[in-house]
């Protein structure tokens, strides 16, 4: 399993390099051999696409950087903040008493999969099959919302949250998003 993630991602990355190479070399190329344009000309459109390049570089890192540090700390809190409330898609808790109704409570996120993911998930459109990439971030999604709404009935001072229900939409192509929500209440002892 991690060794075809590793060359789908290898072929994501492919496909990138080829994407770039197209724009940034397929086209200047064309502009290079035309015996209209002046050297300096040609040389400044060089500057600017390797420029462009450069940018667009930098940016991917840092957003990548940007991207994983969130998602550590996401974790990290997460695992952090272990709310003691219950969570039960029922109307009651079984065996307890609901002695409060604190009211509605709700979490939610909005995730999106990478290109280096969503690549791979399209081709495997053609043979059919399960999109493991999307099963893992929505799975991901639904955990962090769990996590978001248990904390909020934290606050309250909950103790569980019953008829807990998941929404799911689609924000993008690529991403979606999820709401748990549920109804806060303190049980008797």
């Amino acid at each position: 399993m991690k060794v075809m993630k590793i060359i789908l991602s290898i072929g994501a990355l492919i496909f990138i390099l080829g994407l770039f190479t197209v724009m940034f070399l397929g086209v200047p190329w064309y502009i290079y051999h035309d015996p209209l344009l002046p050297w300096w000309f040609k040389t400044a459109i060089y500057g600017v696409i390797a420029g462009i390049l450069v940018v667009l570089i930098a940016v991917g890192i840092e957003h990548r950087k940007e991207l994983l540090g969130k998602e550590a700390l996401e974790e990290v809190s997460l695992k952090e903040e272990q709310p003691q409330v219950l969570v039960q898609n029922w109307d009651e808790y079984p065996g307890l008493e609901i002695e409060e109704v604190l009211g509605l409570v709700r979490g939610q996120t909005i995730f999106a999969i990478s290109l280096a993911k969503d690549l791979p998930a399209l081709m495997r459109l053609i043979p059919g099959g399960e999109l493991t990439e999307y099963t893992e971030m929505l799975g991901r999604a639904r955990s962090v919302a769990t996590r978001r709404m248990q904390i909020s009935a934290g606050e309250l001072g909950a103790d569980a949250v019953i008829n807990v229900r998941y929404m799911t939409a689609s924000v993008m192509t690529g991403s979606a998003e999820v709401l748990a929500y549920g109804t806060a209440v303190k049980l008797k002892d």
